[in-house]
């Protein structure tokens, strides 16, 4: 069910909300926290899919903020307030409001999300591109509990990842983090297996990736050992070496779906090792919502060394 207002205000979208769940039956004690998506009107029907989808693991509701530029200097101090209420099979397993914001009211998106925030529920603020220099303290970001960017969505990705370590405050996440949840419990599997010492270690993945620099930072605080970085083809992060006085571990993933884990003295195996969806890595970063101390040890990690391209 879908319920479009113009020119409207916070109290006529709660009203629209109360009607669309009595119209169809659905109460809205079942939402465990509110979704603030701030975006641009090109990317927000990915954003919108990506949060239902996620909502199937954490049902929500989700505000969705669009500021819309106006064309002409006296629309630009005309403030006027849109908004498409979805709820039911519009709007996943939650509820979802579209925020378009024209004029003064663009520079105040806080103060039109506050009394729409689900009442003694955290708050999760995603920004899936252009994520402010210092979100917490942006003012939507002030508003959350967890604050979620994406290095990939920027042009220079690794220029973007020193500027979150240096505005990192607890609560801060990024996808490019995210995306390495599966490398890094692959490699603490293989590390149990093996039982040996690291003396060395390399990330091979496509240039100016940020997953792959976070990884080898992570790497360098938990280990204490070199990390050099090796330029490949892509995509992302194709392999992962240990050195170890008895040979080499290593996680392999040129392309596809599948990896191979190399340990010493046993036959090589085959792993999954997908590349993720959006929606599931927001639905990862919906299951906790507390400060991610392993993020800031790999931020505040040394760069390491990087080589050129493999033959």
């Amino acid at each position: 069910m879908k319920i479009d207002l113009t020119d409207t205000n916070a109290s006529k979208i709660n009203k629209a909300l109360v009607q669309g769940r009595r119209a169809i039956g659905t109460p809205a004690v079942g939402m465990v926290l509110t979704m603030v998506i701030v975006t641009d009107e090109e990317n927000a029907y990915d954003a919108i899919r990506a949060a239902e989808e996620a909502s199937h693991e954490h049902p929500s509701r989700t505000l969705v903020v669009i500021r819309r530029v106006s064309r002409t200097s006296r629309d630009r101090t005309k403030s006027r307030l849109d908004a498409e209420v979805r709820v039911g099979s519009d709007a996943g397993t939650g509820e979802t409001v579209v925020l378009r914001l024209y004029g003064e009211v663009s520079d105040h998106a806080d103060s039109v999300v506050l009394p729409l925030l689900l009442p003694d529920a955290p708050v999760v603020v995603w920004w899936p591109v252009d994520a402010p220099e210092r979100p917490f303290k942006d003012p939507l970001g002030a508003l959350a509990q967890r604050r979620i960017t994406d290095m990939y969505a920027v042009e220079h990705p690794l220029d973007a990842l020193e500027q979150r370590a240096a505005s990192y405050a607890p609560g801060d996440t990024d996808l490019a983090w995210t995306r390495l949840t599966p490398w890094r419990s692959m490699l603490a599997a293989a590390l149990d297996q093996a039982r040996t010492d690291i003396t060395s270690a390399t990330v091979e993945s496509e240039a100016e990736n940020p997953s792959a620099e976070l990884l080898a930072r992570w790497l360098h605080a938990r280990l204490g050992v070199p990390v050099e970085r090796v330029v490949t083809g892509g995509p992302v992060v194709t392999a992962v070496s240990l050195g170890t006085e008895k040979g080499e571990i290593r996680i392999d993933r040129p392309e596809g779906p599948l990896a191979t884990l190399s340990l010493p003295g046993q036959p090589s195996r085959t792993l999954a090792l997908k590349v993720r969806s959006t929606s599931e890595l927001i639905a990862e970063e919906l299951r906790r919502l507390d400060a991610d101390e392993m993020y800031a040890v790999a931020l505040a990690g040394d760069g390491a060394e990087r080589k050129k391209s493999r033959a």
